[in-house]
């Protein structure tokens, strides 16, 4: 539940203290902008809100890693909602304006996660889980996309460390194996999730997990 609320609070602080200008700076995510990226983030925080407002009666069927559909084949925005999300954040015209939506939803999805029984159960996506499960699922998402966030953008804050840690964990329970200690913790999510290829050296080391890469979760 805490590395929830830090890797979510760091986030809307980076989107924050992100300049207007970069708004149409390429993101991370290949094929969006930054502004594309805040945008998602928008629908994210609404659907924190909405699975922690949607109670199940029903024992669990997932846990923080399960939670994640795992494929070898990367995005192509061919998805309706993927393909969606540039022309909405377009629409909102000014960054200003993504920047206000995000802080407000933002703010109270994470208010709706510190108030959350983590035993609670509940349902997203044909799923039941706790909602200390689904909370510390979304460490991951928010910690890949504050990476996202500042790619391109060398001086902006990064993930927290303890965050970056949290999520290289949850990556390797998701993998089923850990990544080499050489690996930095950001190296780890970033080659893991297919954000940057590896060096042949980072290949050698990675061994039979070079075979399973990169995840694409979804």
């Amino acid at each position: 539940m805490d590395h929830f609320s830090r890797s979510w609070t760091a986030l809307l602080t980076a989107v924050a203290d992100t300049r207007d200008e970069d708004f149409d700076q390429p993101s991370g995510c290949a094929g969006w902008l930054v502004r594309d990226l805040v945008c998602h983030l928008v629908i994210d925080a609404q659907d924190v809100l909405i699975t922690l407002v949607t109670p199940a009666g029903t024992e669990p069927t997932a846990d923080a890693a399960t939670y994640w559909e795992v494929t070898g084949t990367p995005p192509t925005g061919d998805d309706p909602l993927d393909a969606l999300i540039p022309r909405l954040a377009a629409a909102y015209g000014e960054p200003r304006l993504l920047k206000f939506h995000l802080d407000d939803v933002g703010s109270a999805a994470g208010r709706a996660a510190r108030l959350a029984d983590p035993a609670a159960r509940v349902s997203t996506q044909d799923k039941v889980l706790t909602a200390g499960d689904y909370l510390s699922a979304y460490v991951i998402e928010w910690t890949l996309h504050h990476l996202d966030l500042i790619a391109h953008l060398p001086s902006a804050e990064e993930p927290p460390a303890e965050t970056l840690a949290a999520a290289r964990t949850l990556l390797e329970k998701i993998a089923g194996h850990p990544f080499p200690a050489t690996f930095s913790d950001t190296d780890a999510l970033l080659v893991g999730t297919g954000r940057r290829t590896p060096t042949d050296e980072e290949t050698a080391g990675l061994g039979k997990l070079a075979t399973r890469l990169p995840l694409f979760l979804g």
